[in-house]
């Protein structure tokens, strides 16, 4: 029996497994819901704090269908995979200008070769400026600023497209579906003039402070003093604060390093398989875990003495 395989008995884990749909559609419709009750919120009180305020939570729900297509890709949804993909599609990944299989082709291979030259995700984000560590909370302000103006988010949307139309595997008739689902919404958009809507809540959450909430996540689950040689310690979990858990780590998304070492376990279930892998000694005393989004992370990724990187030194003549 392989040492990951004798942290958790097998039937602990054929348990946890068992895929339990109610509770992934239940997902999917509170996150909508949340939506709409944040957009009647700001409505009715037309004001530009509570207008903020619903930007942040439409942002947090925005991130929690990306936690939620990320379910759909390791067919963590329902068991019919045909209609999984077809469902998550639909109400999930289109409106995120994602595609489940586009997201799944880089996901698996992330997975199967994780922080490995091998990884299409660690090689694309390998020396960025955004992903080197430690870095100085200047420059580490100066990111989240440029979330917050779109500048870095629609940079990195037009870096992550041009990875995923690499691999691009859709048919001619899914293309044409996904489009006439963009087709169709801008008609219904028309009809009922909401436009002005449209812009200001999902626009601009989107292109704003979801891709901070993702940027933050992304950095967390596996940068940031890590030690790669060891697969408890390449991978990080996050003990979130109750408030960063609707913004940061939605659907359990913070169980960074159980999901790396049981992908097959659905989101609902991962509290519980936590709790089962830290009465093992060895995991609990090696494994990476961080309190907070906020303050554990930061002080993990941030240090006054962090070198310059090589285009931040000043030009010598």
């Amino acid at each position: 029996m392989s040492e990951r395989n004798r942290r958790i008995d097998p039937r602990d884990l054929k348990r946890l497994s068992i895929l339990d749909p109610r509770k992934s559609l239940a997902a999917i419709v509170a996150d909508w819901a949340i939506i709409a009750a944040a957009i009647a919120a700001s409505e009715v009180a037309g004001n530009a704090f509570v207008y903020l305020l619903s930007v942040a939570v439409i942002a947090g729900r925005m991130h929690a269908f990306g936690c939620l297509v990320h379910e759909a890709a390791h067919y963590r949804i329902i068991k019919n995979r045909k209609l999984s993909d077809w469902i998550s599609d639909l109400l999930l990944a289109w409106p995120m200008l994602a595609t489940v299989d586009g997201y799944r082709l880089n996901h698996l291979a992330h997975h199967q070769h994780a922080n490995t030259d091998d990884d299409p995700d660690w090689m694309a984000k390998l020396g960025m400026a955004q992903f080197t560590f430690p870095q100085k909370v200047a420059r580490g302000v100066v990111q989240l600023l440029g979330y917050l103006v779109a500048i870095n988010s629609i940079r990195d949307m037009m870096h992550m497209a041009k990875r995923m139309s690499k691999n691009d595997r859709s048919t001619r008739g899914y293309k044409a579906m996904r489009l006439a689902f963009y087709i169709a919404a801008a008609g219904l958009f028309s009809v009922l003039g909401i436009w002005r809507e449209f812009a200001l809540y999902w626009l601009v959450p989107f292109f704003t402070v979801f891709c901070l909430f993702l940027y933050v996540r992304s950095v967390a689950e596996h940068f940031g003093s890590m030690d790669y040689g060891d697969e408890l310690t390449s991978s990080r979990t996050v003990y979130p604060h109750v408030w960063e858990k609707l913004f940061f780590a939605p659907h359990n998304i913070n169980y960074h390093l159980e999901h790396h070492l049981y992908p097959g376990v659905p989101f609902y279930n991962l509290p519980e398989l936590h709790a089962i892998l830290m009465r093992d000694k060895t995991y609990a005393g090696k494994a990476h875990i961080t309190r907070g989004y906020t303050t554990g992370l930061p002080a993990e990724c941030f240090s006054p003495s962090a070198p310059l990187l090589p285009n931040h030194h000043p030009v010598s003549y």
